[in-house]
């Protein structure tokens, strides 16, 4: 096998090459590690080191789970707010630059309009 001069002395600094840069054999191969066979954990115990675990485990209060579900459902109003505003900007933009369609039938103005229609 080819292998250029930096592959070389990375194998000689690991001891995989000799300094002619062949490979080193190594005649002292161990046999792989037999491994132990381990029980099956049963169902019983498992439920039990689920609880236990869970016993352990630091639950939010009720007023901050309130507060970190306000968080979230307030950044999902306005990222989708975002991505509606930028998906009805390219629509608009890409129907004038090539004259396909008229501005009201973009898929973010086709979505829109029965919203606003039900606010009505």
């Amino acid at each position: 096998m080819a292998m250029n001069r930096e592959q070389k002395r990375a194998a000689q600094r690991q001891g995989l090459a000799g300094p002619d840069g062949e490979p080193v054999s190594k005649t002292d191969r161990r046999a792989p590690a037999q491994r132990l066979k381990e029980e099956r954990t049963r169902p019983r115990q498992f439920i039990s080191e689920v609880v236990s675990e869970l016993r352990k485990t630091s639950w939010p209060t009720r007023k901050e789970t309130i507060r970190l579900a306000t968080i979230v459902f307030i950044a999902i109003i306005v990222l989708t707010t975002f991505i509606f505003l930028i998906d009805l900007g390219f629509g608009e933009m890409f129907s004038r630059l090539y004259k396909t369609t008229k501005p009201t039938q973009s898929a973010a103005f086709v979505a829109f309009l029965p919203m606003m229609r039900a606010i009505r």
